[in-house]
């Protein structure tokens, strides 16, 4: 929903960012426990009403609490041990948060809570359905905050948390086209690193780099009959269409991509190599690697 000051270019850029401040946190957790009596079909309390003799249903607070702390553990609670939204100054992990936001999602259910008696009011019955159409609801409720706080995070329709990236050269036709590929090795670990690429702790970051450089070598020895530097060679005569300018720019862009992956810390970890000295080089390189490699999928000979 956009207000005036947005409609009218009124109000100043939103900044980006993956850090979930306290405020965030506090409204995105509000959500979640907003949903919760739709997860009451993994979490049912059997209660009786002895004054009308009626067996009910309702939400069990306790092994909710018990479960999640078991399921996830680093999510932050307070002096009581209750969940709850973190204070200025407190310690928290923000990717646990994001972990109660994808359980909700693979667990909620539609249900219908109602008084017994509409007169009388005994007590309230959770009723629960197969169905869970509430979860584009609770989706798009998660992904609003997202947006608002200009948090680069997306709960997606696989009720999976992605990553996003600003200028991002990932795209759907990008992985459609990779699904083409005959050798499922090379397939796999082009999946395995745009997985890694899309999760959004941090420590997944290395980990995309490592399954991409892997991609690119295996890439490089894709003609079987020829050795390593002439199956490269092959791949950059395809993609270049006999023109020497870019023959000249893929063959180098191969060796730089190369060169890197040997120096730093990508492919392999030795005491000769670097790490990477900027955080933001990861989605650099990452991008870079990508778009060569989805170019030479494009011209490879079946």
């Amino acid at each position: 929903m956009e207000l005036y000051s947005e409609r009218h270019g009124k109000r100043d850029l939103k900044q980006h960012t993956y850090c979930i401040n306290e405020n965030m946190y506090s409204l995105l957790l509000s959500c979640c426990t907003k949903y919760k009596k739709n997860l009451t079909k993994i979490f049912q309390l059997p209660c009786h009403n002895s004054f009308v003799d009626e067996d009910y249903i309702k939400f069990n607070e306790k092994i909710f609490s018990q479960r999640i702390n078991s399921k996830i553990p680093s999510l932050f609670r307070n002096e009581s041990g209750a969940i709850a939204a973190p204070k200025s100054g407190d310690n928290y992990d923000q990717y646990a948060l994001l972990d109660l936001i994808e359980f909700f999602g693979k667990n909620i259910k539609d249900v219908r809570e109602a008084w017994n008696n509409e007169n009388y009011r005994n007590y309230k019955n959770i009723y629960i359905y197969d169905s869970s159409k509430v979860f584009n609801e609770f989706k798009n409720s998660i992904n609003e905050l997202f947006s608002e706080a200009g948090l680069l995070y997306e709960l997606n329709d696989e009720k999976i948390i992605e990553r996003l990236v600003d200028d991002d050269v990932l795209t759907p036709e990008i992985e459609t086209s990779f699904e083409s590929l005959t050798d499922k090795q090379l397939h796999d670990l082009l999946e395995s690193a745009i997985d890694f690429y899309r999760t959004p702790n941090n420590s997944a970051r290395q980990e995309s780099l490592e399954k991409l450089w892997g991609a690119l070598e295996r890439l490089k020895t894709y003609y079987e009959s020829l050795n390593k530097k002439e199956s490269v060679q092959k791949i950059v005569k395809n993609m270049a269409h006999e023109d020497e300018d870019f023959y000249k720019m893929f063959d180098d862009e191969f060796k730089l991509l190369t060169k890197i992956g040997n120096n730093y810390n990508i492919r392999h970890h030795e005491t000769n190599q670097k790490d990477l000295p900027d955080k933001n080089y990861y989605d650099y390189l990452f991008n870079r690697c990508l778009s060569l490699i989805a170019l030479s999928v494009k011209y490879l000979l079946k």
